[in-house]
């Protein structure tokens, strides 16, 4: 036993010497690396990073380290960086560079590296501009996708008229008809919100937000092998998401049985066109498996990231009355009590433009970014980036920093108006990400907020159920990958 103890410990002692000779190696032919804390064989910097609040910790090695460092989650090498102006250097100035998608352990297992959000190179190129071409035909940035919002917003005022001033969770409510939209797009049509496959769904995707937060599910960033082989939370992420994947698979079906070339209907059928005419073509992107990666990219994107930011701005706004009530006395002098709000309103109504920017600012939904990578070897500022390094360009140091927003831990509207009242803009402001790898639906997130929020605020008062004071709007940090709002319960009160 002893003898089997020595062997271990000598084995060890001679990966980590192979490691560093590896490491030295590469610094010294390459040039200089981003500097980081000393990083431990396979475990990587788990004794220095918080995997429940790495955005935290990523700011105390900042103060250390500077703007631009190194981290390692596990084995997986990670250049992160700090700031505005190295983030606007690396993702505007340098954006093709920068243009690649880093995928993490976690995010790889769910999404397969296969659709729009994670594949790269001649894959992602393809897919993003046919998806981009193909949501513009079907109405994204367009008029009729407006109508569908709009018409989705009376849906969604009525349901919340039927609880007859109840105090609820809107949270259900607001997926439901953020989701419709997607869906619409996507899939041809909306579901009813009593649609039992439909609810079963939103079910699981409320499910995987919780689950997001278990230390099981950040731990599988640093030993995805190990996690594979324990139970907890993450396993019944990817359960859930096996079964969207059956949930998808069944409507392409149903697509392919009544699929007309001259007449699409949505994406999935223009997608199939697209396979069609590249049949023959043995390298072709499009294929099964990348229509139900990218549909199953495209639902969930557009499903959780406005619904979420919704949850958050009534969190808000039911805290802060007196703001409440200054938006509302826009959209009554602008838009009037009688007709549906429409994107043309939304340039008379600067107080109103400037609260929506202040929810996203503030509640900082995505601290870490989506991963980005360097397609190659890439010199940045004095460093050197090995090519696919997986780069993390943080945006809580862009949408918190003091110099652009003063007090930035307040909720303030201040932030994007002028001295005179009109809109201000921001540089700092990128929620969507920058660059080439820029979110492919913020026109669409951008339609959905404003209407949505200007429908319940034209019909109804938020009245909270505790005191003002006693509401806490701060974000819940619930994992690496976004912020959720604390839960809470709310009465609309008919205006």
């Amino acid at each position: 036993m002893e003898l089997l103890g020595m062997t271990t410990i000598f084995l060890l002692i001679c990966i980590s010497c192979l490691l560093l000779i590896a490491t030295w190696r590469n610094i010294s032919q390459n040039g200089k690396q981003p500097p980081g804390p000393f990083a431990l064989p396979i475990a990587g910097n788990i004794l220095q990073l918080n995997p429940k609040n790495l955005p935290e910790s990523f700011r105390k090695l900042s103060e250390k380290y500077g703007p631009v460092f190194t981290v390692h989650l596990g084995p997986q090498k990670i250049v992160v960086l700090y700031g505005y102006d190295v983030v606007k250097e690396a993702l505007i100035d340098q954006a093709d560079d920068f243009s690649g998608r880093g995928s993490l352990p976690f995010v790889k297992r769910i999404l397969k590296s296969t659709g729009i959000l994670t594949s790269n190179g001649e894959i992602w190129k393809q897919l993003r501009r046919f998806a981009l071409t193909t949501l513009r035909d079907f109405g994204m940035g367009k008029r009729s996708i407006e109508e569908r919002i709009q018409e989705e917003a009376h849906f969604l005022v009525e349901r919340i008229r039927n609880t007859h001033e109840k105090p609820f969770n809107p949270g259900r409510f607001l997926t439901h008809a953020v989701s419709n939209i997607i869906c619409s797009i996507v899939f041809g049509d909306r579901f009813d919100y009593e649609d039992k496959k439909f609810l079963t769904l939103i079910n699981m995707l409320e499910e995987n937000n919780k689950y997001q937060g278990a230390i099981q599910t950040q731990l599988y960033n640093f030993f995805p092998t190990l996690m594979d082989f324990l139970p907890g939370p993450h396993k019944n992420i990817f359960k859930n998401i096996d079964e969207i994947d059956k949930f998808i698979l069944e409507i392409i079906a149903k697509h392919q049985e009544t699929w007309d070339p001259g007449c699409p209907r949505d994406f999935i059928d223009a997608f199939l066109n697209k396979m069609h005419q590249e049949e023959g073509n043995g390298h072709s992107v499009f294929t099964i498996e990348s229509l139900t990666r990218s549909t199953v990219d495209l639902f969930l994107a557009g499903t959780g990231t406005t619904s979420t930011t919704l949850r958050h701005a009534l969190l808000i706004l039911h805290k802060y009355p007196k703001i409440q009530e200054k938006v509302q006395k826009e959209i009554d002098h602008v838009i009037g009590r009688d007709r549906s709000p429409c994107m043309a309103d939304r340039s008379q109504m600067p107080y109103t433009d400037a609260v929506i920017h202040e929810v996203q600012r503030f509640i900082d939904f995505l601290p870490l970014n989506a991963p980005h990578a360097v397609i190659k070897d890439t010199k940045f500022r004095n460093y050197f980036i090995p090519k696919d390094t997986m780069i993390f360009p943080l945006l809580t140091p862009l949408l918190h920093d003091s110099r652009e927003f003063p007090n930035p831990e307040k909720f303030d509207p201040g932030h994007f108006l002028n001295e005179n009242g009109t809109f201000k803009k921001s540089d700092f402001f990128m929620p969507f990400s920058a660059g080439k790898r820029i979110c492919a639906g913020e026109g669409l997130a951008r339609m959905e907020l404003f209407i949505f929020l200007t429908s319940i605020l034209q019909n109804f008062t938020l009245k909270p159920v505790v005191d003002h004071k006693d509401i806490d709007i701060a974000p819940l940090i619930t994992s690496a990958a976004n912020n959720m709002p604390r839960p809470y319960e709310v009465s609309f009160v008919p205006r």
